[in-house]
């Protein structure tokens, strides 16, 4: 089984990319991150590109890497490579895009031919095969690029930001027709992006890198309901702060000022045994429980322009209007306070409460619908 494993570092300048991670044989993996985090650096690396400064590169068993004596160049590497502009060759068509890599092994043009042939059927570009890139659509050149790759047979499969080059419209479409066509590839993918729409939807699995290093790793569910950095809670649209627990144990009160109350079975240290959590899970030991995060969504948090009385939320605290957009079928209200928050509104509301810079607001929020956590 073609298995990768990666765990090593790059040195590029005064930028150093450590990364270690492991992709199951079939496994798609996200890897999400800002301008600048180390991205791109991985995957030139994984393709040969770029050679580590320490450490290794394992693909089914065999090192491609160690970064000192084993060094296997980008031709020697069963590797598939769907770059973002696709890169497809302008003078030839779409049949002798995909038999590319048969014909660069030196199979004559008339065996490249036959051996590109399936993929053409498998990806739907039989009807496309006598046309030029100029030819196609966003989405065509996108599957050619995809069927050259795969066209390698490789064990591994790269594909750097592959939407990225698409319109909105069509972009839904083409991101259910890549994943479809994923799913017949035995080997690991890593799919390098900045959208978390395309991540969620097509990796099994989410690696967030920021500066060079691995902050965050988990399965789509568990990186968008408990972000570790602001970056990742941007990206998921949460709120996201940081505390610890008061002594009481029923309150999280946050480093830039203010406090949530928060149910007690949310705390961690709260749950099962406390005979088995030692003196650092005791009730009243918030500095055995260390730094907590709590992430809130927008939309659970309500605007009032007088103090709600009688609220069933535990959590009112006052704040002035910072800023508000719009965002998606709603507005999202940036308000200053303590904590400061993003909250998602109606465009009614909007009018309803006047609302504007400047405008004087109480935001409140149920217990129940804080995400409490430990900060890793």
């Amino acid at each position: 089984m073609n298995a990768l494993l990666v765990d090593g570092e790059v040195q590029r300048g005064s930028f150093t990319l450590a990364v270690a991670l492991q992709v199951a044989p079939g496994e798609k993996l996200a890897v999400l991150g800002p301008n600048g985090a180390g991205k791109t650096t991985l995957l030139r690396t994984l393709a040969g590109l770029t050679a580590l400064s320490r450490g290794r590169i394992v693909l089914g068993g065999r090192v491609l890497d160690d970064g000192a004596e084993v060094f296997a160049d980008p031709q020697s590497r069963r590797v598939g490579l769907v770059f973002q502009n696709y890169r497809l060759f302008p003078h030839l068509d779409v049949r002798d895009n995909v038999a590319f890599a048969a014909r660069a092994a030196g199979a004559s043009r008339r065996q490249s031919r036959l051996l590109a042939q399936p993929w053409l059927e498998r990806l739907d570009l039989a009807s496309l095969a006598d046309r030029r890139p100029g030819e196609l659509s966003g989405g065509q050149a996108q599957r050619v690029a995809l069927a050259r790759a795969l066209a390698r047979e490789p064990d591994l499969l790269l594909l750097d930001e592959p939407l990225a080059a698409l319109d909105a419209r069509t972009r839904m479409q083409v991101r259910a027709s890549l994943r479809r066509h994923l799913v017949d590839f035995a080997g690991p993918v890593l799919i390098v992006t900045h959208d978390p729409v395309e991540a969620m939807v097509m990796a099994d699995r989410l690696v967030v890198i920021e500066a060079g290093r691995v902050v965050q790793a988990g399965t789509p569910a568990q990186v968008a309901r408990q972000p570790v950095t602001d970056y990742v809670a941007r990206l998921v649209g949460l709120n996201l702060f940081v505390g610890r627990a008061d002594a009481a144990g029923a309150r999280v009160v946050l480093a830039d000022g203010g406090a949530f109350a928060v149910p007690s079975s949310a705390l961690p240290g709260e749950r099962g045994d406390p005979g088995e959590r030692g003196d650092a899970g005791k009730r009243g030991d918030p500095g055995g429980r260390g730094e907590l995060m709590v992430a809130v969504r927008p939309s659970s948090v309500s605007l009032h322009t007088v103090e709600p009385v009688g609220s069933s939320a535990r959590n009112i605290w006052p704040g002035v209007v910072d800023g508000l957009e719009p965002f998606g079928d709603r507005v999202r209200v940036h308000v200053e306070g303590h904590p400061s928050t993003l909250v998602d509104v109606t465009a009614g509301a909007v009018a309803d409460l006047r609302l504007r810079p400047g405008t004087p607001v109480w935001m409140a929020v149920k217990a129940t619908d804080l995400e409490v956590y430990p900060r890793p």
